[in-house]
């Protein structure tokens, strides 16, 4: 069985950066269970594992642009420490979600200078080019009731 659309595909990954820094692994723990074609995981890998089959080793290496996005400078700025009100003590990585007139958006605190707080609304692995390596653990037809949620149960 091949990895389609509407098919539940288990597998382990390990999600490195330019520099070969580790960003993210399955391993030491189960692999990560989604549904194909579902938009689930991220577009470039995504589509690059349509067709794989059970066993199936790859590195697949995803641009900004078909995984979390350019980075957009707009989306960083500087407001004031009193936009926070109600925050106890407010440290850099913290995050929030601001309302905009397109609706919420995750933001976080990148750094805080005096009363000046920058946040930045980009996600954080946005302009990063990713490589991932896969091993595909299980590959499996979806029920109806997952194909009708469009994630798995």
């Amino acid at each position: 069985m091949d990895i389609q659309k509407g098919r539940v595909v288990g597998m382990h990954y390990t999600l490195r950066n330019d520099e070969g820094e580790i960003i993210d692994t399955s391993e030491g723990r189960e692999p990560l269970v989604f549904l194909q074609g579902f938009g689930n995981i991220i577009n470039g890998l995504e589509s690059e594992l349509e067709g794989k089959n059970l066993g199936d080793k790859l590195d697949v290496v995803v641009e900004p642009e078909q995984g979390y996005g350019v980075r957009h400078e707009q989306l960083i700025q500087r407001v004031p420490s009193s936009a926070f009100e109600g925050v106890d003590e407010l440290q850099v990585g913290m995050q929030f979600q601001a309302q905009t007139e397109q609706g919420p958006v995750p933001i976080r605190v990148v750094e805080i200078n005096g009363e000046e707080v920058t946040i930045d609304g980009n996600h954080e692995l946005a302009g990063v080019r990713l490589h991932f390596a896969v091993s595909i653990e299980t590959i499996r037809e979806a029920s109806k009731e997952e194909l009708e949620h469009g994630h798995v149960h």
